[in-house]
């Protein structure tokens, strides 16, 4: 029997260390107050994002956007794991790709459910410029979608010879 590599694993194990990365942050770290890492390029600075990726949608009086987002959070869940479903176990790198897509979806829905908001405390700089704060399940979904786009776009289709007859 061929052994097959364990994508639930991997994707445990992406959980575990964005949920662990978070309950730290928010042990150690006050809301909306930053620690120097490396000066001029990189802290660790506690976001409560209560809205959509990079914080867009962000109301939190409203409850409906918040409940939108959820379902629209679970619904592109339900999507990318039918996918994975159905992707054949050749397809180890589109299998990879989803399997990191799943790791940081299921992340960042487990704090958007549990707490309201999710956790985002990577914050890279250059001087007054910022690019929008993140995490380790932000990580993962980017890194997914990228890899994504390579297999989609970049690789050559596999061709399967024709017989002649």
């Amino acid at each position: 029997m061929k052994k097959t590599p364990s994508y639930f694993l991997l994707i445990a194990v992406l959980i575990v260390l964005d949920q662990a990365s978070k309950w730290l942050i928010a042990r150690c770290v006050p809301p909306y107050s930053s620690m120097k890492i490396i000066p001029g390029f990189f802290n660790i600075t506690h976001i409560r994002n209560r809205g959509a990726i990079f914080g867009a949608f962000s109301h939190p009086d409203r409850p409906l956007v918040f409940g939108l987002l959820t379902a629209a959070s679970f619904m592109a869940l339900v999507l990318v794991a039918f996918y994975f479903y159905k992707t054949p176990a050749s397809e180890r790198g589109l299998k990879l790709a989803l399997s990191l897509i799943l790791a940081g979806a299921l992340g960042n829905l487990v704090d958007r459910i549990f707490r309201g908001y999710v956790i985002d405390f990577l914050d890279f700089y250059i001087k007054t410029r910022h690019w929008p704060f993140f995490n380790v399940a932000d990580s993962c979904i980017t890194i997914g979608a990228v890899l994504l786009l390579f297999f989609f776009l970049i690789r050559k289709p596999q061709c399967t010879p024709s017989s002649s007859a």
